[in-house]
């Protein structure tokens, strides 16, 4: 624990309200300024004349100070003292790469407040420094810099000025491909993907330049002798890449990037990366479809699953659906390949059944005992979201099936009379003319099959 002030020794000595000193933080700054301006020259610096390395009391000392950052009382004192002002000597002239990453971090905290991050938003020079962090080859202070973007751009009052700070600056689109491409580390990769998803979902001007974006660029770490020319990036090749590291490692960083690749999909330029890319797409699509069909909502799962999958799986078969719908030439797209992913959609649907009459059974228990209750049906919008979009994409791909690709899915058990039953049963009557279609050619496979559905589902037969 850092430091306490005592209180009957030096009044006024408390910071705010905590009991940490002043006169102790002072002295770490003061020395945080000598580590980088030292008086005399320093045996342990660097040929260049910096240290690369601190000291371990130094150390000790200012990641107590960045633990107590947390606290608003000591955030606002380090404002007053011109900590930032102190940080950016740090990172103009520090070659010690833990101290530029508990100074970043300690900014991280204080912008958590909201004054303050107005303050540190608002100072121009600052602004480019941090942002010339992103170009910087240490993972913790790429970890430390993207969480501090993050906590500014999630401030509404600043978030437009870090928008418009970034889309001038094209070296932070580079910098977050090289990220996204190369590194392995996992927490770094998430981090970076919730401020490029932040970032497409505040600005869609900015999204659209970073889609259309391609140029080479000089810009490498900073810590290279001299600047690396990066790879002529796309965007969504390198989404893919930090996509396929963390799915197995973090569910959570799973379902950003898939959310980043939906928000691709709302804007025709980015549904045309995505399928226009050297592979025609095949690369994105087999992604996903081995997420649906090999990961996400298994047979064995508990139906309850769907819930905690609902976000995930709706960016997903967003981004299925609008490829399905704009490369229906693809050899991937074909239904002789994709007979399992019909058989996945049908269980996400079974699965959402079960769910919703658990909801509605629990609903119906608590009801003597709460009052004003929220309908079940409209309390998870989610589901609904997730629903819609599944029976979208359903609908379009029973449409292409053919009697060869419906005889298939029956003898691999994708379809039979209790996932038709399903499937019609969520599909009508807003897709009617899709599972009319189907139902033709079942008839043709399946005689005994299509008169089943047919007595269950009477509109069908009124229509035949």
């Amino acid at each position: 624990s850092p430091p306490c002030s005592d209180a009957e020794e030096e009044e006024g000595d408390a910071v705010g309200n905590t009991v940490y000193s002043k006169h102790w933080l002072f002295s770490v700054l003061t020395r945080l300024i000598e580590v980088i301006a030292p008086a005399e020259p320093d045996p342990a610096a660097s040929p260049e004349g910096a240290r690369t390395e601190l000291d371990e009391e130094m150390e000790n000392d200012i990641c107590k100070v960045w633990d107590m950052s947390m606290d608003e009382d000591v955030a606002l004192f380090l404002q007053e003292f011109n900590a930032p002002d102190i940080f950016m000597g740090v990172f103009a002239k520090s070659k010690c790469p833990r101290l530029t990453e508990i100074c970043v971090g300690i900014l991280g905290n204080m912008a958590c407040f909201q004054d303050i991050c107005m303050s540190i938003s608002k100072d121009e020079n600052l602004g480019q420094v941090l942002l010339q962090r992103l170009c910087d080859s240490d993972s913790p202070t790429l970890l430390e810099t993207s969480r501090l973007l993050l906590t500014c751009l999630s401030q509404p009052e600043v978030a437009n000025v870090w928008v418009e700070r970034i889309r001038e600056n094209p070296s932070v689109y580079d910098c977050v491909c090289f990220i996204m491409s190369s590194s392995t580390n996992v927490d770094l990769l998430v981090k970076v993907g919730e401020v490029v998803d932040k970032l497409f979902d505040l600005d869609e001007e900015l999204m659209l330049n970073w889609i259309k974006n391609g140029t080479c660029r000089s810009v490498g770490p900073s810590g290279d002798d001299s600047p690396e020319e990066l790879p002529d990036f796309k965007i969504v090749p390198c989404i893919l890449e930090a996509a396929k590291q963390v799915r197995s490692d973090n569910p959570e960083g799973l379902d950003v990037y898939m959310h980043i690749l939906q928000l691709l999909t709302t804007v025709d330029e980015g549904i045309q990366a995505i399928v226009q890319a050297p592979d025609g797409g095949k690369e994105t699509w087999s992604l996903l479809y081995d997420l649906v069909c090999q990961e996400l909502c298994q047979p064995d799962d508990p139906p309850i699953i769907v819930q905690e999958q609902k976000t995930v799986l709706a960016s997903i078969l967003s981004v299925l659906s609008a490829m399905f719908a704009s490369q229906t030439e693809q050899e991937y797209t074909r239904m002789r390949k994709n007979m399992p992913l019909i058989g996945s959609l049908i269980r996400i649907l079974q699965y959402m059944e079960g769910c919703g009459k658990r909801a509605v059974d629990n609903s119906k228990e608590s009801e003597q005992e709460e009052t004003g209750r929220t309908d079940v049906n409209e309390e998870d919008f989610h589901l609904k979201i997730l629903k819609d979009i599944c029976c979208e994409l359903l609908s379009n791909m029973l449409q292409e099936l053919t009697k060869e690709n419906t005889l298939e899915g029956l003898h691999q058990g994708h379809l039979n009379e209790q996932t038709c039953s399903c499937a019609f049963q969520n599909l009508l009557p807003l897709y009617f003319a899709s599972v009319e279609s189907f139902l033709e050619v079942l008839r043709e496979a399946d005689q005994t099959l299509a008169d089943n559905l047919e007595k269950r589902f009477p509109s069908l037969k009124v229509h035949t």
